[in-house]
Order: C-alpha cells, then sequence, then structure tokens
C-alpha cells in the first residue's frame, strides 16, 4: 500500500481539524525535552495516519525520520506530540527520511524495526508525560511478526496496532456538541402560467348607401304649340343636340387589421415569514471532583 503526504491525500486537509495544522508541532521525548517538529503526516489510501515526519533537528540537526503514530502521545492542549520512549541513540539508529525517495516495504521494515526492537521498548515505559498530562500508561509491545506476514504483498498495518493506531487512552480528546437550527430557503416550482393567443371569427355587416345617376328624357307639349314661329327662327339641325355624363357609386367593402390593445405579463413577488421551532440539544461537561478534590475542573481555552 502506498504512503501519501496528507497534503497529496487532501489538499483542505486543515478543515478536518478545524483550521488547526498538525504538522509545525512542537515534537518532545518527555515532559520537557524538545527533539524537534512535525514536518509532514503520511496517510495510506484510505487516508488513515500512518507516520509523523520528525525533522531532528534539536537532535540530530538535518535528520528527518518517521514517527508511527502507535508509538505518539498527542496532548492538542498544549500542541504538542510525544514519543514513547525514543532516546537519541535510538534516534540514530532509524534510517533516515527524503523527501523525494519512495518509501517502499523495505524501508518501512527498517523503520519498523527500530520500533520493534527490545531495547526501544523497555524504554517505552520510562515516558514521564502520562504522570504530568494525565497521557495514560505506555503501550505494551507488539506481538512478533510472523515470517509469513512479513511480505511487502500481504503486510496489513492493522496488525501493529501497536505501531498505527491512535490509543484512545494516550489521546483523550472529548469534543462536546451542540444543535443549532439552520433555516434555509428552497425554491420549488408550484405551477406554471401559459399564455398564448387564438383567433377568434365573427360575421360581421355593414351598409353602405350608394348613388347612381339616370337621364330622364321627358316630352310635353308647350303652352304655344300650333303657332307660327317667325320667319328665320326655325332651326332645322341633325346630330346631337345634348351630351350627358351619368355615374355611380360602387360600395367599397374590405377589411383593414388594427390594434386593439396590449396586453403585458409581468410576475410579482408577495413576501411571507414562515416561522418554525424546534428542540435544541446541547451537550456540557459534568466533572465530579469530589472524590478527587486536587483535580481542577475544566477551564476553557
Amino acid at each position: 500500500m502506498s504512503l501519501l503526504k496528507i497534503k497529496e491525500f487532501d489538499p483542505n486537509y486543515r478543515e478536518s481539524f478545524e483550521g488547526k495544522d498538525i504538522k509545525g508541532m512542537d515534537v518532545y521525548a518527555n515532559a520537557n525535552e524538545k527533539i524537534g517538529t512535525v514536518s509532514d503526516i503520511l496517510v495510506d489510501e484510505q487516508g488513515h495516519f500512518r507516520y509523523f515526519v520528525v525533522d531532528l533537528g534539536l537532535w540530530i540537526f538535518g535528520k528527518k525520520v518517521l514517527l508511527p503514530v502507535g508509538r505518539s502521545r498527542v496532548d492538542h492542549t498544549a500542541d504538542r506530540i510525544y514519543t514513547v520512549g525514543m532516546t537519541k541513540q535510538q534516534a540514530e539508529n532509524l534510517p533516515e527520511f527524503h523527501e523525494h525517495k519512495e518509501i517502499d516495504y523495505n524501508y518501512e521494515e527498517q523503520v519498523r524495526g527500530v520500533y520493534r526492537s527490545e531495547g526501544f521498548l523497555e524504554d517505552s515505559g520510562s515516558v514521564d508525560t502520562a504522570t504530568s498530562r494525565g497521557m495514560g500508561t505506555a503501550i505494551a509491545p507488539p506481538p512478533p511478526i510472523p515470517d509469513h506476514q512479513k511480505n511487502k504483498n500481504v503486510y496489513d498495518y492493522q496488525q501493529e496496532p501497536a505501531l498505527y493506531e491512535l490509543n484512545d487512552e494516550n489521546h483523550q480528546t472529548f469534543k462536546l456538541y451542540q444543535e443549532r437550527l439552520i433555516a434555509n430557503k428552497v425554491r420549488e416550482k408550484t405551477g406554471e402560467v401559459i399564455v398564448g393567443k387564438h383567433t377568434e371569427t365573427e360575421t360581421a355587416r355593414v351598409s353602405v348607401p350608394i348613388e347612381k345617376e339616370r337621364v330622364v328624357i321627358e316630352r310635353v307639349t308647350p303652352p304655344d304649340a300650333g303657332e307660327a314661329v317667325p320667319l328665320g327662327s326655325d332651326t332645322f339641325n341633325s346630330g346631337e343636340v345634348a351630351h350627358l355624363e351619368v355615374y355611380e357609386e360602387n360600395a367599397d367593402i374590405h377589411k383593414e387589421v388594427f390594434l386593439r390593445e396590449e396586453v403585458k405579463v409581468n410576475k410579482v413577488v408577495d413576501h411571507e415569514t414562515v416561522e418554525g421551532e424546534e428542540v435544541l440539544r446541547r451537550e456540557e461537561l459534568d466533572v465530579n471532583t469530589e472524590e478527587h478534590p486536587n483535580v481542577e475542573g475544566p477551564v476553557r481555552k
């Protein structure tokens, strides 16, 4: 199983630790002896912590080594990490960690070999931070690893919990939770309005008065009919004697389109307030110090 730096696995890993960064925390061999700092964290493909990369600048200048998480004690209050039973001599025996060198099975076995050594396990019980910080007792030595399991194809970190599991006894962190009411709005479609047009027909009737001209020829007998007319006043002509133009009107009925009205379609938002209530729970810390008067109560920081 390949190992990754924590930022390679999750660029936003700080969000999982409430904005805090384990990288940069001081590393102590005991309550008063600082040996270096955490320069990085190695995780497996599932994101489980496997090693702290410790820069031993105060012990061995320029050397970085791997500290299995099971061989550490994390003090969140003081932002410190304590090693379990590490001496300067044992730190010198650890293979050096190089940033760009591949971490293979053989390299890890060299690291595990130092932490499995009898001398290292004997020194594990001498750490004095358990008493001063309430960190618990030393971790018991792991059982021997059968040879058939020491194979890079079958190795499982879970088979050595003393090296790779964070011991709850040594990492006592209590979280108090509280509920809060979250009010959000969800936009949901409740319906739709479709505005369209259609054409209706009707039969319209209109009356248009028109005029037509006609010629009326009337022949009448004048009062002096039969009397002789003076000589020379008679006119006997042939041809056209009158010319009249006759007109009439025709009805011109047709259709034309005109604008009758405009229809504007808009949306308006009606506002209202919706109230809701829920019962919220909150955890509080109960500390009984009656039987142990020298135990200080919780101090909020």
